[in-house]
């Protein structure tokens, strides 16, 4: 998805939601640079940049599901989440992409106080799923 606003790779999200017949794809380095949704085949593509602008992610979510969304956050580059509205309780679906190894310490503590800032916000109760 290095092209900005690139329909195309939106709509192959999409086919790959419906080949492996998931409700929601969690997508890494989305590099566009806006904030909102695009409609593609039978699916919202929800895409946002956080405090930083250099990768980005974004969720892919089918038409069925898109009812349940409450909330769409994207909290950073490398952190954003879903709130999925359910009979007994929210599910926080979080989309990470983790620092890797070669990255500096700074940079990996930076990461898990975001992500850990998110999991904390939310009552014990929600169902939490990482990505």
């Amino acid at each position: 998805m290095y092209r900005p606003g690139s329909l195309r790779a939106a709509a192959a999200a999409a086919r790959e939601l419906a080949n492996y017949k998931l409700d929601l794809l969690g997508v890494q380095e989305v590099r566009w640079d806006q904030t909102g949704t695009v409609k593609t085949g039978n699916c919202n593509f929800f895409y946002g940049k956080g405090n930083e602008n250099k990768l980005e992610t974004g969720l892919s979510v089918q038409h069925s599901l898109v009812s349940a969304v409450k909330r769409v956050e994207f909290v950073s580059d490398r952190v954003s989440y879903i709130v999925l509205r359910c009979r007994c309780c929210n599910i926080i679906v979080l989309n990470v992409h983790a620092s890797s190894e070669e990255k500096n310490d700074n940079s990996k503590d930076s990461f898990c106080e975001e992500l850990e800032q998110v999991l904390y916000h939310y009552p014990k109760y929600h169902m939490k799923i990482r990505l």
